[in-house]
């Protein structure tokens, strides 16, 4: 991804669609994710919700989740593309997404994972970077 292919955050905001996605909460975790609005990203989240991060175990509820993007998530911008979604046999509905996220040293393919409640709130989402262990191993940060 070039300079040239990056929108900007109003740009991202007013034209921000994900094929195949119509669910409001999806569409605002990346929205908010994007602008830094972390605690309105972790308010999508039902009480007791889990976001898998990459390398991290499981953060659970609102208030780690907002502490979590908080400190993690400042420099990263998410670029959604396609999406499927179905509901699972008891009522709640899973979305998997694919596109990039950006650092400001890296580019990666990711898979997010959602799980709505009827509510239609994030009972959980996990990000997975598609990557090869070597890639993966170029990612490692520095101590």
């Amino acid at each position: 991804m070039t300079s040239a292919e990056f929108i900007s955050p109003a740009q991202f905001k007013e034209e921000f669609q994900i094929e195949g996605i119509t669910e409001t909460s999806v569409l605002r975790y990346f929205e908010t994710l994007n602008t830094g609005e972390f605690e309105a990203t972790a308010a999508l989240f039902a009480v007791d919700g889990v976001m898998r991060p990459p390398f991290e175990s499981d953060i659970v509820g609102t208030d780690a989740i907002a502490a979590y993007l908080k400190q993690e998530s400042q420099n990263i911008k998410a670029y959604p593309n396609t999406g499927i979604a179905e509901t699972l046999e008891n009522g709640d509905i899973q979305v998997q997404i694919t596109g990039k996220a950006q650092t400001s040293w890296c580019s990666v393919n990711v898979l997010w994972l959602f799980i709505l409640n009827q509510q239609r709130q994030i009972l959980y989402t996990r990000i997975k970077l598609l990557a090869s262990p070597q890639e993966l191993l170029s990612l490692r940060r520095e101590n």
